[in-house]
């Protein structure tokens, strides 16, 4: 008995050590009901919007418009976690998302909601979820010491991939039986919980504002790290062409679960639900994985698979061939998205973490902003099989080149060197 307990607390410090700290695990909660709402959020909405116009061009463009400020806010959102407290913003963006779902829900109960309501709210959504996510990616090194660092960012990474599953198996029973406006009151119940437990952190965490320099040099300092550091570049290129080839197409899942699987509105949940599966094992996986070189080969690999199986879903023709594809897309996109905000992490300072983060989210949040609406409207003109395959294999090819470029060669061959860990300072 004694050595399966010692076995269970070696395990619980591997994979779940950062979770001994308060604060940080406070947070930890918080992200979750956050991410759970946002992607019960994503759901409804999409079903809302398949439902009023039959397309997925207006699904596409209601995904566009929740992602859209994430081409923009996260310049000023970076530049904010590093000139005020972060727990103040995050709690401020909380609070925006409870406001928006809670008109969604009134206009959806009254009968009278339209497509350019779903769109201007789910742009006023993408604008707190720009300020969210930069913000909390800069407050969790505050929260843990360093040698948890990638500990703790894995496990915040998890909460975010988790919600996948969370979100529409949450909200899945709502939209088969009581409608669509208690899916947007529960998702504000969600952002309510999250702003609560946001507001128990006692950490005070703010970056480093050089005084000697302009408030433009300052602005612009998380540009000029990232791109004078060739590794840290090339991690940010990689995962900017793997959001737009492999994770832009939600805007597609409702027709194809309709139109293709002969699934109603709980279709789009259970897909959504399959991938959150896979990507909860794999983040929590990862959280375990302490060998540098592992974790360069992952990255590698998790990227092939993440271009295969969106091939694998254009080519399924039923529920179960889906399900499975989903469950692999899951898996191989959180797991390539963790290492890559790990990475990042961990060669950014923490006087330019807010302005990194937010450039990195920026550089993301485009590319899914962009092509999912570029493939909500070719989907709609070439085909659901086309576009899903066209970027799947599109993507393979990238891994594949990518070899050619030293620093990515370097990490997929023996992880992050001592040499590329980062300075103390600026």
């Amino acid at each position: 008995m004694a050595s399966v307990a010692s076995f269970a607390r070696a395990t619980g410090s591997r994979f779940l050590g950062a979770l001994q700290y308060k604060d940080y695990r406070t947070m930890w909660y918080a992200t979750m009901a956050a991410g759970a709402a946002a992607w019960a959020l994503i759901v409804a909405r999409g079903v809302l919007a398949y439902d009023l116009s039959k397309s997925s061009l207006l699904v596409g463009l209601v995904t566009f418009s929740a992602m859209a400020p994430q081409m923009v806010v996260p310049f000023f959102a970076g530049y904010l976690a590093d000139r005020i407290d972060r727990r103040r913003l995050l709690a401020w963006s909380f609070g925006v998302n409870v406001a928006q779902n809670a008109v969604l829900a009134a206009l959806a109960f009254s009968g009278h909601i339209q497509a350019w309501h779903i769109v201007a709210l789910s742009l006023v959504n993408g604008v707190a979820r720009a300020v969210q996510m930069p913000t909390s990616q800069s407050l969790v090194p505050n929260l843990v010491p360093r040698e948890k660092l990638l500990n703790a960012v894995a496990l915040n990474t998890a909460t975010v991939q988790g919600s996948r599953l969370v979100g529409p198996m949450l909200v899945a029973p709502l939209l088969a039986t009581v409608g669509i406006g208690w899916s947007f009151l529960l998702c504000g119940a969600l952002y309510c919980y999250g702003l609560v437990m946001c507001q128990r952190i006692q950490t005070p965490s703010t970056g480093v504002i050089d005084r000697s320099r302009g408030a433009v040099a300052n602005f612009f300092a998380g540009f000029s790290y990232i791109y004078s550091q060739p590794m840290l570049l090339s991690v940010v290129l990689i995962a900017v062409l793997h959001c737009a080839l492999t994770m832009s197409f939600e805007s597609m899942l409702p027709q194809l679960a309709k139109e293709r699987l002969d699934m109603g509105q709980e279709g789009f949940a259970s897909l959504m639900m399959a991938d959150g599966v896979g990507a909860l094992v794999i983040v929590v996986a990862l959280a375990g994985i302490q060998s540098e070189k592992a974790r360069g080969q992952l990255l590698l690999w998790l990227g092939i698979v993440s271009g295969m199986a969106l091939v694998a879903l254009a080519m399924a023709g039923n529920l179960a061939g889906a399900w499975t594809s989903m469950f692999f897309l899951g898996a191989s996109q959180a797991g390539f998205m963790t290492l890559t905000q790990v990475l990042v992490q961990y060669l950014v300072p923490d006087a330019l973490r807010g302005r990194a983060n937010g450039i990195y989210t920026f550089h993301v949040g485009s590319m899914m902003a962009i092509f999912n609406l570029v493939y909500g409207g070719l989907a709609s003109v070439w085909g659901l099989q086309v576009v899903l395959a066209t970027a799947g294999t599109v993507f393979v090819a990238v891994m594949c080149l990518s070899l050619l470029r030293a620093p990515l060669r370097s990490l997929y061959a023996s992880g992050l060197r001592q040499e590329l860990q980062p300075q103390a300072s600026v």
